[in-house]
């Protein structure tokens, strides 16, 4: 319990392998469409076997973590996407890939809650903000390694339908080990069963922040959830080629640039960051509607990098915000409160534009996906905040 920073690194590392994990199938979408007959509402439905997976998780075992300590609950995470992962080495039908998906989605949601917690715990006291970046931003890095590694290894490597997952399996495994020898940063509590009942917390000096929190996450995760069910088709439409590696690196477009986004709203307050990343998002989105207009795949890819820039800064901050003044105990409630939402709002459209995928185009979808942006920029712009100033060590 004393070398607490010691656990940082290894948290950080097994939250990207997490959405390394998560991130692995999506190169292979395009061939399961074209070996398995899969449709645009098929992927559209797998997506949202994760994100049910993950919601389940987030409402239900988000706490457990304050009971059993973050190291268990954290080496059950990388026991369960592994399992994902193993099931989808055989994908022969539609059945399949959901049970894969929603595995890896269970195991993300226990991700989302534990391991931010576990880095939060750990993180270093400067820079103010390396808490809420790492745990805001691992999960892209490990998604544009995830997307442009699989995409590499699929068209390149032998075994093309197999030797992603078994890759993710080892590295999943190496971290379990690494995890297994990290400290703990809490005491175990009793409580466990009764943590299970479903419930979702936010501390009541958090509550002010919720409506623009909402707003931002609900939009840039459905934005997220559109890349993954929308882009393998794009792929084949406006470039004619079916490449995985192609497709990671157009899915990473959106996902990667966060990153950077990330350290750029640390130079703000969280309000003003919000509000700042909600207006680059809504340029991107600008972009990105005009672009599958005219058919320009490189506007595209520009406006998915300010876009993903705009999702970096707004959610970083409005993590920021969030935590400051929380206890230990609080945080694994918060993350999965955060996740929820973050999930929701990317199971949301994603089943109702699998469905409308069968009679409108993937331009049509946009449009509704660009509304949903205007209408989170303005709430954001209305709604967010700083924290309570008796909380907010940098007001």
């Amino acid at each position: 319990m004393d070398n607490r920073s010691g656990a940082f690194p290894a948290a950080m590392v097994a939250l990207a392998a997490t959405f390394v994990a998560t991130a692995s199938p999506i190169p292979l979408y395009n061939t399961y469409r074209a070996e398995q007959g899969f449709t645009n509402a098929d992927i559209s439905l797998t997506v949202v076997a994760y994100f049910i997976g993950t919601i389940v998780s987030l409402i239900v075992l988000s706490r457990l973590s304050n009971h059993f300590g973050r190291r268990p609950v954290a080496i059950a995470t990388m026991v369960v996407l592994a399992a994902g992962a193993l099931v989808l080495l055989d994908v022969r039908s539609i059945a399949v890939l959901i049970l894969g998906r929603m595995l890896m989605g269970v195991g993300a949601g226990l991700a989302s809650s534990c391991l931010t917690a576990y880095i939060v715990d750990a993180a270093p006291t400067t820079p103010v903000w390396l808490a809420a970046v790492a745990s805001s931003q691992a999960p892209n890095v490990g998604l544009t390694v995830g997307a442009i590694g699989s995409g590499a290894l699929v068209q390149f490597a032998p075994w093309p339908r197999t030797l992603a997952y078994g890759v993710v399996v080892v590295m999943l495994i190496a971290c379990a080990i690494w995890i297994a020898f990290s400290p703990e940063t809490v005491r175990p509590v009793p409580g466990a069963w009764r943590s299970l009942r479903p419930q979702v917390h936010f501390p009541a000096r958090t509550r002010h922040l919720l409506p623009a929190a909402a707003a931002i996450l609900f939009s840039t995760w459905a934005t997220g959830a559109f890349y993954q069910a929308f882009v393998p088709a794009l792929t084949i439409e406006q470039l004619g080629t079916r490449s995985p590696l192609v497709l990671g690196l157009v899915f990473s477009a959106y996902i990667a640039p966060a990153v950077l986004g990330a350290p750029i709203g640390g130079r703000f307050s969280p309000a003003a960051s919000q509000r700042i990343g909600i207006l680059v998002f809504l340029v991107g989105m600008a972009g990105i509607v005009g672009s599958l207009a005219s058919g320009n795949l490189g506007v595209f890819i520009v406006a998915s990098v300010f876009a993903g820039t705009g999702q970096g800064i707004a959610v970083s901050a409005m993590i920021r915000g969030i935590l400051h003044g929380s206890q230990v105990s609080d945080r694994g409630p918060i993350f999965g409160a955060i996740y929820l939402l973050s999930y929701c709002g990317a199971a949301i459209p994603s089943l109702i534009s699998g469905q409308l995928s069968r009679f409108l185009t993937t331009f049509q979808l946009a449009l509704g996906y660009g509304g949903l942006a205007i209408v989170a920029t303005v709430l954001v712009l209305v709604f967010a905040k700083n924290p309570l100033r008796a909380t907010m060590s940098d007001a």
